[in-house]
């Protein structure tokens, strides 16, 4: 087993015992084999015989992925994904070892929380797979709808009535049927029709990112629940440059797998995290990319609100305007 398969083999192993030890070993590897990576680290002063604890680990700022290729090791991308962007902007781009790996994780991290994917039927209000083939959640949601043998899931962002059909269609199903799309086209959905949609579940991703006027998530998930006549709104967080997501099953309180962490660095002082309950950049450890590194510093606001639970807030000034929303522009 190579030294990064033994990341990667065996996420399924991690827990709050051993999470610390296994990120530590991680960065060392990363830092000794990721350039970009080992650069940034020791213009902080942050060496490998100088960092002890998680807290004291360097994140890379998310932009370096607009600018560099953030590989660990040596190897050929089987995958690039890349982010959205508005016309001109330039893109982040992750480039993946393994495109079955970042499969199974993205399976492995939804039943976690919602059991097999064979109980579902998927409609997607997202461009389909041809049209974004560089996106990571259109990778992940086609193939979550080819997972369903009935043939009755699909992308649905072009064709609303067609989507309400297969919606009461499938209300005598066996299996529960997911809505999932981007906020802005879910909010286009609400606003034209009230429909009822109790026998769902509605999966929510991103914000507006510029399409449409910024709504407080309260307000935008007590609209929605409104319309569709369900207790609740889900959520999906992850990104381009992760290999690991997050899931909401209410409020928009987000809970991530064992080999993923949300920590949360002062505004002003972005080496200095804070305490849970205070607003601040997130941060993310995410194992899963051990190919690339697992130590993000994000864009995002936010805050953790029980010691696995976290919300986002939004995005933090003079931030790029990106995101899942901009994929249906």
């Amino acid at each position: 087993m190579s030294e990064l398969a033994k990341f990667t083999s065996q996420l399924d192993l991690i827990n709050d015992g051993n999470f610390d030890d296994i990120a530590l070993e991680l960065f060392r590897y990363q830092y000794k084999n990721n350039l970009l990576y080992q650069t940034y680290a020791r213009y902080l002063g942050k060496e490998p015989d100088k960092v002890f604890s998680v807290k004291e680990i360097p994140f890379l700022p998310i932009r370096f992925f607009k600018t560099h290729a953030v590989i660990s090791g040596n190897w050929n991308p089987e995958i690039l994904f890349t982010s959205s962007a508005t016309t001109g902007s330039v893109v982040s781009r992750h480039s993946v070892k393994d495109a079955k790996f970042y499969i199974q994780n993205a399976r492995t991290i939804f039943q976690r929380f919602y059991g097999p994917l064979e109980r579902y039927h998927f409609l997607a209000l997202l461009p389909s797979y041809l049209e974004r083939s560089g996106s990571s959640l259109i990778y992940m949601i086609d193939h979550f709808i080819k997972s369903d043998s009935s043939g009755h899931s699909g992308f649905y962002l072009h064709n609303q009535e067609e989507l309400l059909q297969k919606v009461e269609s499938l209300k005598k199903s066996d299996k529960k049927t997911i809505l999932w799309g981007v906020s802005f086209a879910l909010l286009d959905l609400a606003e034209k029709y009230e429909v009822d949609l109790s026998h769902c579940l509605v999966f929510e991703t991103g914000g507006m990112k510029g399409r449409r006027k910024e709504w407080i998530r309260e307000e935008l998930y007590k609209f929605l629940k409104a319309r569709f006549n369900v207790p609740t709104i889900h959520s999906e967080y992850g990104m381009t440059e992760l290999l690991s997501q997050a899931y909401a099953k209410a409020d928009g309180y987000f809970q991530s797998p064992p080999w993923m962490k949300i920590l949360v660095r002062d505004i002003n002082d972005p080496f200095q995290m804070i305490n849970a309950g205070k607003t601040g950049g997130i941060n993310v450890i995410d194992l899963a990319n051990a190919h690339s590194c697992a130590f993000i510093e994000t864009e995002d606001l936010g805050r953790v609100v029980y010691p696995d639970f976290f919300e986002i807030l939004g995005r933090m000034d003079n931030s790029d305007i990106r995101g899942c929303n901009l994929l249906v522009s």
